[in-house]
């Protein structure tokens, strides 16, 4: 049987939030677009990842429509706590950057934007695997992909956003020796706990102990989300919800500690370490954006930050291309997200070095790390470059995505 064949200006892989915040804006500037995404609605909706948002991130949300629940549902920090040698140190982010983070579930930004594509009739096409993507660098890309019934069906795309994460199709399209490749692996995991139970604190505790790390977060007043370092081998079996409420009481513990209230573990997992980029982050007519161009560690909470830094620049080039004939920010598309993938690689990589156990440290190194920690609490200017870092610069947000139908050459 000939599979069918449909034509759209952009082919979408993955339904996360790179892809599904790219049709958002797509549709916005009047660019037909579609999302191939090869798990269910239900899977993609109860994913549980990144909870942190950056300003930039909240600014691009609300001026496009999509932040209606987050306003209203999301937990505004404007600062944070490094908790180390048992004593809490506050790093104020209004104070030093006049900006904040808002604490808001990946899964609820991929809720509202699939709800909102489903409403402007933009909905993304469930259960069907990219299987193949073919001429990269003809006028029109082919996408072969197969549908939950099993059928074959052929997308045409002037071009291919490669959405689907570090394991897709996309990035594995591009010819061998294309790419360069840089990664690390950290000896250490993050257990990870979502419980029924109320935070300890208004604002994410990120505590280096003895024991090890631990992160001390939220997702809703009730909801909390925590973390331990663990082995990247860990056996969740061996850690009863008992073992894990005692394991972080001990890494909290200490002066000025702030309760921990226990409750119903509902899920948990392991979270492995990587700090991974792909350079360049297109070829031909594929263009990469989030974790299918870049992975890091989730200690500086800029995983989705960056996937949605990533579409928002990709989206401007698209508009100048469709509406405006530039290809200007198309060519220079790899070269613009690099730069601010890589001040993320620096901040995350360094964050995670500052508060994490080494197993193989000297302990020369584990005086240095406390070196560290005890400048970066004592120096505001050291405060401000963490806090710039965490709560992120602004994104240039083009004005065809603010009102549909506004179109212009935005270069």
């Amino acid at each position: 049987m000939t599979a069918s064949e449909e034509h759209v200006q952009v082919g979408i892989i993955g339904a996360g939030p790179a892809g599904l915040i790219l049709a958002h804006l797509l549709q916005r500037a009047g660019i037909t677009c579609k999302i191939l995404e090869s798990r269910s609605r239900q899977y993609c909706e109860e994913r549980v990842r990144a909870g942190v948002l950056e300003q930039g991130t909240v600014d691009v949300l609300t001026a496009t429509g999509l932040g209606e629940r987050m306003r209203r549902d999301g937990i505004v920090h404007r600062g944070t706590t490094l908790r180390f040698d048992g004593a809490s140190h506050h790093v104020d982010f209004e104070d030093l950057t006049g900006r904040a983070i808002t604490i808001y579930g990946q899964a609820e930004v991929v809720k509202d934007a699939i709800a909102h594509l489903i409403d402007v009739e933009v909905p993304p096409q469930f259960e069907t695997t990219a299987v193949a993507i073919e001429d990269l660098e003809a006028d029109r890309v082919l996408i072969r992909s197969t549908n939950a019934d099993g059928t074959a069906a052929n997308l045409r795309c002037d071009f291919v956003a490669g959405c689907d994460g570090f394991h897709g199709v996309a990035r594995k399209a591009i010819p061998a020796g294309a790419l360069s490749t840089f990664e690390r692996e950290y000896p250490f995991a993050w257990l990870g706990i979502l419980a029924e139970a109320p935070p300890p604190h208004h604002e994410l505790i990120y505590c280096s102990s003895e024991r090890g790390f631990a992160l001390f977060s939220c997702r809703t007043p009730a909801l909390s989300r925590h973390y331990l370092q663990c082995s990247p081998d860990e056996d969740l079996s061996e850690w009863s919800h008992e073992r894990i409420w005692d394991e972080l009481e001990a890494r909290l513990a200490g002066e000025d500690a702030p309760r921990l209230r226990r409750g119903p573990i509902l899920q948990t997992g392991v979270t492995p370490m990587r700090s991974f980029v792909v350079e360049p982050m297109n070829h031909g007519r594929l263009f990469l954006a989030g974790d299918a161009a870049h992975i890091v560690p989730p200690t500086g909470a800029k995983g989705m930050n960056l996937a949605i830094a990533d579409v928002v620049t990709l989206a401007n080039a698209f508009a100048q291309f469709f509406h405006g004939g530039s290809r200007l920010a198309l060519e220079t598309y790899s070269e613009t997200c690099l730069k601010r993938v890589w001040r993320a690689e620096r901040f995350s990589w360094w964050m995670t070095s500052l508060l994490h156990r080494f197993p193989e440290a000297t302990p020369f190194e584990r005086r240095l790390q406390a070196a560290e920690l005890e400048y970066v609490v004592s120096s505001r200017a050291a405060l401000t470059s963490l806090a710039e870092s965490y709560v992120g610069p602004p994104l240039d947000l083009g004005e065809p995505f603010l009102s549909p139908g506004r179109l212009r050459d935005v270069s």
